[in-house]
């Protein structure tokens, strides 16, 4: 299993940052430019990956003001999981951690862990910026 994990912190509380990441319909405004045909939910959304993939994802679990959990809906071009975990710093700002977790052979490795991990930053980095 490939971890790909990006940290930020974001000043917001914790319960606006929850609420903002557990409604997928707002997650487009964390995407990078090659990411098109977004359609979202609040639960589920479908995209295309340029040159890649198109996905389909759900939210497979919500803690509340703690973590949101996101997975294919279909079949995927691998195993991936999505995870958000938050947590309170105190004085109205939230750390968060976004967590990719991917099953991907040697040869996908080589492929996907570059852009896996520019997607985890570019997403945490709009993170702070548009909550």
């Amino acid at each position: 299993m490939t971890i790909i994990e990006s940290k930020a912190t974001v000043n917001k509380p914790v319960n606006e940052v929850f609420a903002f990441l557990s409604d997928l319909t707002n997650h487009q405004q964390l995407m990078p430019e090659n990411i098109y045909n977004w359609s979202a939910t609040r639960d589920e959304a479908r995209f295309t990956i340029q040159n890649m993939a198109k996905l389909a994802v759900k939210v497979a679990s919500r803690t509340e003001n703690q973590q949101i959990v996101i997975v294919p809906s279909e079949e995927a071009p691998f195993a991936v999981e999505l995870k958000w975990t938050l947590a309170d710093n105190g004085g109205g700002t939230t750390a968060v951690t976004h967590t990719i977790s991917a099953d991907l052979n040697m040869m996908m490795k080589m492929l996907a862990s570059g852009p896996l991990q520019k997607l985890a930053d570019h997403q945490t980095k709009r993170l702070a910026a548009v909550v």
